[in-house]
C-alpha cells in the first residue's frame, strides 16, 4: 500500500468529494497479497482499534480498513491514530469501491456495507489479431491428498519442520515449543492457519504447496518489518536483525552501531570480543552503568550468558550477550514505545539467529584517541549520577557511613556504582546506608574512643573527582580543634584542603583509627573561610547514630602509628564511592 504519490492526489481528491452526510468512507491502513497474513494483522489490530475490517480487493490483495465513517470522523480518526502511533503513517482515507467480500470480521457477513455506486470501469478485451494471442494461463498440478501430504511431510528433517513451527508462531498460530515434533499443538495450529488461509480442506496436515506458501508469507512477512539476516565480517557476529528500522553508523569495539533510519527511534549495537566467562560478567556489569539501558526491568545471567531488560514510561532496551567458544556475541536493542510490535517479534529472531561468524572485533577496532571521554564507553554514555561523595564501611556486613547531604532527595542509591544500598537512618548530618545484598568489605572502620592531639596528622579518604580515578585517595592535614567555630563538641575543626567529592570519607589518624566524618563546608554567605578549613563529625557521634540505626561499630584503643603504606591501605580499603540517583 505503498503508493505515496497516489494516496496524496487520492486524499486530495477526497476533500472535494460528495458531502460528508451523503457517503461513508473508510481508513486503509494496510494491505496483503494473501489471506493468511491478512488475517493475522486483523486479529492483531483489534486488540488495539475498534471497528476494524478486511475485504478482499482485485488482483489477489486483501485491504484492512477501519469504518465506516462519515468523511469528519474518518479524518478525524485518521490523524488521532497516526499522532498515537496505532496505524502506519502512510494510512490514507479511502471510499471503499474498491473493496468487495468482506472476510473480517469472522461471521460479519460476505459483502461490505453499501457505498455510493461507482461507474462500470471499461474493460478492455484482449483481441487475437494478428500475433497478439494471449499465452494460456500455466496449469497448477492438482493440491495433494491428506495422505500424499503426510509422505511428503515425513520427508522433511528436523530444523525443516522447526521453521514451519515458527513460521506459525510468527503468525499467532502456534505458542509452544519450537521443537520439530508435530504434536496436537502443532497440528491445532496448521489447522487453524488452513482456516485463515481460506483452503478447501482443514486437515491440521500442510500439504507441500501450503508449506511453501507458509514460509513465502513468514519471509514476506519479516522483510515488511525490516527483519534481515546481517553478518558483519569485521566483527565476525550475524544474526536477523530489524535493518530497516536502522543505518550502519560505526564501528568501535567492542559495538557496532547502529543509528535510527528516519523516525524510527530504533537503536541497534552488536557486540562482539573475545573473552571467557569473567569476562562476560565484567561485562554484564558494566553495560548496566550505560544511560541507554535504564534501571528499572529484569535482570539475568547465567554462566554463559546474560539478558538485561531497561524500562522507562517512553522506552525499553533489551541487552542479550552469550559465550560462543571464547567469543562473546550479543546486541544492545533500544526501542520507543511505539515500536513494541516490532520489538515482540523482532527479539525471538535475534536470539534464535544471534551467533559468532568469524574473528572476534580487535580492541582496538574504531579507536579514536582524540575522541575518548570518561563519560562514554566505546561511544555510549556512561549514566550519570546527581551527585557522588564518599562514605566507608562500618560493619562486616557492608553497612556504610556517609553525609546526609549526599543522599537527601535521592530515589536510588548504589555504592561503587554496582551496589544498591538503601538509607537505614539519617540524623544530625550524618546517614547511615545498608546494602541490598550482603557485602564483604575489604577493610572496615574501627572508630577512635578520642579527638587526638592537637596539630597532630590526620588523612581523609576520599573520591575527590566523584570515582573518575576508579579508586580512593587519601588528603593530608592536622588536627586544629576538637570543636568548631561555634564551639559545637561533636564537629573537629581540621586544616586539610578537600573537595567536594571527598564528602563523607573518614577522617584517620595516624594509628589508622577512623576519628571522625567529613561534613560539607558549611553555607555561610556572611564569610568566606580560609580554602584549608574543614569540619568533621566526632567518631562518638557516630557512634550515636550508628547505634540507633542497629549497626554496631568497633573502636579501637591501641593508638601505635602504623607505616604509611599501611595506613593507604587500610583508608582505600574502607573508603567507597556513594552515588546519588534520579
Amino acid at each position: 500500500m505503498r503508493f505515496a504519490f497516489f494516496v496524496c492526489v487520492f486524499s486530495t481528491l477526497i476533500g472535494f468529494a460528495a458531502p460528508a452526510a451523503a457517503q461513508q468512507v473508510f481508513v486503509q491502513i494496510e494491505a496483503h497479497p494473501n489471506l493468511g497474513e491478512a488475517t493475522s494483522r486483523a486479529r492483531a489490530y483489534g486488540s488495539i482499534v475498534s471497528d476494524i475490517n478486511g475485504f478482499a480487493m482485485g488482483g489477489r490483495w486483501y485491504a484492512l480498513a477501519l469504518g465506516p465513517y462519515d468523511a469528519a470522523t474518518a479524518n478525524a480518526t485518521l490523524r488521532r491514530l497516526r499522532r498515537e502511533g496505532l496505524i502506519p503513517r502512510d494510512s490514507y482515507i479511502s471510499d471503499g469501491r474498491s473493496y468487495r467480500d468482506r472476510f473480517w470480521p469472522v461471521g460479519a457477513g460476505a459483502a461490505a456495507p453499501p457505498l455510493p455506486s461507482a461507474p462500470a470501469a471499461d474493460v478492455e478485451t484482449p483481441t487475437t489479431d494478428g500475433d497478439d494471442i494471449a499465452a494460456p494461463a500455466p496449469l497448477l498440478q492438482p493440491e495433494e491428498t491428506r495422505r500424499e501430504a503426510q509422505r511428503s511431510e515425513q520427508l522433511l528433517s528436523r530444523d525443516e519442520k522447526m521453521e514451519l513451527q515458527r513460521a506459525l508462531q510468527w503468525f499467532g498460530f502456534y505458542t509452544a515449543a519450537i521443537d520439530g515434533s508435530y504434536g496436537r499443538g502443532t497440528r491445532n495450529s496448521m489447522a487453524a492457519w488452513q482456516t485463515a488461509a481460506g483452503v478447501a480442506e482443514v486437515t491440521g496436515i500442510l500439504t507441500t504447496r501450503q508449506r511453501a506458501r507458509l514460509l513465502e508469507e513468514y519471509a514476506t512477512s519479516q522483510k515488511e518489518l525490516g527483519l534481515e539476516p546481517v553478518t558483519v565480517a569485521e566483527a565476525g557476529v550475524s544474526l536477523i536483525a530489524p535493518l530497516g528500522l536502522v543505518a550502519f553508523d560505526r564501528i568501535e569495539a567492542p559495538f557496532v552501531h547502529y543509528a535510527p533510519n528516519g523516525d524510527s527511534g530504533v537503536r541497534l549495537s552488536l557486540i562482539s570480543q573475545s573473552g571467557d566467562r569473567a569476562v562476560l560478567g565484567g561485562l554484564y556489569e558494566i553495560l548496566q552503568t550505560l544511560e541507554i539501558v535504564p534501571t528499572e526491568g529484569d535482570r539475568s545471567k547465567s554462566r554463559d550468558e546474560f539478558r538485561i531488560t531497561g524500562v522507562e514510561p517512553d522506552r525499553t532496551t533489551q541487552v542479550y550477550a552469550k559465550l560462543d567458544g571464547s567469543h562473546i556475541v550479543g546486541y544492545i536493542l533500544s526501542w520507543p514505545e511505539t515500536q513494541d510490535g516490532l520489538a515482540a517479534r523482532a527479539l525471538p529472531e535475534m536470539d534464535r539467529t544471534l551467533a559468532s561468524s568469524g574473528a572476534p572485533l580487535p580492541p582496538e577496532a574504531g579507536f579514536e584517541a582524540a575522541e575518548q571521554s570518561f563519560d562514554m564507553v566505546s561511544g555510549l554514555e556512561v549514566r550519570r549520577p546527581l551527585r557522588a561523595a564518599s562514605g566507608f564501611f562500618v560493619d562486616g556486613n557492608g553497612a556504610v557511613v556517609t553525609a546526609a547531604e549526599t543522599v537527601a532527595g535521592c530515589s536510588r542509591v548504589t555504592l561503587d556504582r554496582l551496589h544498591e544500598a538503601e538509607v537505614a537512618l539519617s540524623r544530625d548530618g550524618v546517614a547511615v546506608l545498608k546494602p541490598v545484598a550482603r557485602l564483604a568489605p575489604v577493610e572496615v572502620a574501627a572508630l577512635a574512643p578520642t579527638e587526638g592531639r592537637l596539630r597532630s596528622a590526620v588523612s581523609v579518604g576520599g573520591f575527590p573527582f566523584g570515582g573518575v580515578l576508579g579508586a580512593a585517595t587519601l588528603s593530608f592535614g592536622t588536627l586544629e580543634d576538637v570543636r568548631d567555630l561555634e564551639g559545637d563538641e561533636d564537629v573537629i575543626r581540621l586544616s586539610l584542603e578537600a573537595r567536594d567529592g571527598d564528602v563523607g570519607g573518614p577522617v584517620l589518624d595516624q594509628s589508622g583509627r577512623v576519628a571522625g566524618m567529613l561534613l560539607p563546608d558549611p553555607v555561610d554567605d556572611s564569610r568566606a573561610l580560609p580554602a584549608d578549613v574543614t569540619f568533621a563529625a566526632k567518631a562518638r557521634a557516630l557512634t550515636e547514630v550508628l547505634a540507633e540505626a542497629g549497626v554496631s561499630a568497633r573502636t579501637a584503643a591501641t593508638a601505635a602509628p602504623i607505616a604509611p603504606e599501611d595506613l593507604t591501605t587500610r583508608a582505600v580499603g574502607m573508603t567507597v564511592l556513594v552515588s546519588c540517583w534520579e
